[in-house]
């Protein structure tokens, strides 16, 4: 989501989080004992977003069996003081210790943080890597991976970030001398970018080879600004892209983030929150051409909260991608619901 690097944004760009307009739809859990992970949701404590740990279990408290979550860095508890390359730390260290307390098992089942990505500023070239390895030292055995957000569309009608990284990042030599550091550490990359930078990503997957890559929300398929209208031309472009991206190994995907307003779905705007029924119709091209592209041993089903939660519950959401996942075999149900998120973060549940 947010990063601390780039051009200040003056105002949080998402539309907020309306309890009472999500409390307007309320369904019975489908399937309420399938153990599920959430590999993708963020926390926070700031004036523009408050999602806390206890606001993440009033979440995971709606009646889904969440056996654990992976935390995706979002700018959030960095460090005040000291050097600015060493700030994101702050972050590292507040989530585990988050993990720390719901491994106590005194607020519930959930192991919550079992897997944390982080953030560093690749540019810094090769001297991120003692940053990295400073990550590693703070997150008791839960580091996992980096995320450094290269979103960048030139229209002012696409924002989706607080702090706008600059054009064509992931091809930057300091980045990749950076991005090099990640491997040998046994570290993953999570990558945020939007549709029209698939060309960007494949590219530096080809470079990289010995690198895990996670493409984080479907790669952020664009539909307003000057895409508003073009779905048709959008979903071809993104899905041609995309099968590209999914012929190397080492790249998998998280199916998610679909309730972003960039999306132009509209559904903050509704009368009523989408049902499950509502989201799996509408989610069901992507999410089709998505296992046909990875398989579904290379696709994980996401939350994205709180940023998703602008447009549905969490108790809606997870029975959404439960609906998607009626039809897959046993095994390709597992792999969305839970077990690609297991291997590809190494979480021990």
């Amino acid at each position: 989501m947010t990063e601390a690097a780039g051009d200040t944004q003056p105002t949080n760009p998402f539309p907020p989080v309306r309890p009472d307009w999500l409390a307007r739809r309320i369904e019975p859990i489908v399937d309420p004992d399938y153990p599920i992970v959430d590999p993708h949701h963020h926390l926070f404590d700031s004036p523009m977003w408050r999602y806390r740990f206890d606001d993440f279990r009033e979440d995971l408290n709606t009646g889904h069996n969440v056996i654990a979550t992976v935390f995706a860095e979002c700018g959030a508890m960095y460090k005040a003081t000291g050097p600015e390359a060493r700030r994101p730390l702050g972050e590292t260290e507040y989530v585990t210790g988050v993990a720390a307390m719901a491994d106590s098992g005194r607020y519930g089942p959930t192991r919550v943080c079992a897997g944390i990505v982080g953030h560093a500023d690749l540019t810094l070239g090769a001297p991120v890597g003692d940053v990295l390895e400073e990550h590693i030292a703070a997150a008791g055995g839960r580091f996992r991976g980096i995320r450094h957000i290269s979103v960048y569309d030139p229209s002012p009608a696409i924002v989706c970030t607080m702090h706008l990284p600059p054009a064509e990042l992931l091809g930057q030599a300091r980045f990749r001398e950076g991005f090099a550091r990640l491997a040998p550490l046994g570290l993953s990359f999570d990558a945020w970018l939007y549709h029209t930078q698939l060309p960007e990503l494949i590219d530096l997957v080809r470079a990289f080879p010995e690198t895990t890559f996670i493409l984080d929300h479907l790669s952020g398929v664009l539909g307003i600004g000057p895409y508003a209208g073009k779905h048709d031309e959008v979903f071809a472009a993104w899905a041609r892209d995309l099968r590209v991206l999914a012929s190397y190994p080492n790249v998998n995907l998280k199916v998610g983030g679909m309730g972003m307003h960039i999306t132009g779905r509209g559904f903050h705007e509704r009368e009523l929150p989408p049902s499950s029924e509502d989201l799996a119709r509408e989610w069901l091209p992507y999410v089709e051409t998505s296992i046909e592209a990875f398989g579904a041993d290379r696709c994980m089903f996401e939350s994205n909260f709180p940023v998703d939660k602008t447009a549905y519950s969490y108790a809606v959401m997870w029975n959404a991608f439960k609906r998607l996942a009626a039809q897959a075999s046993k095994d390709e149900k597992a792999a969305l619901l839970r077990e690609t998120a297991v291997r590809v973060y190494r979480l021990n549940v």
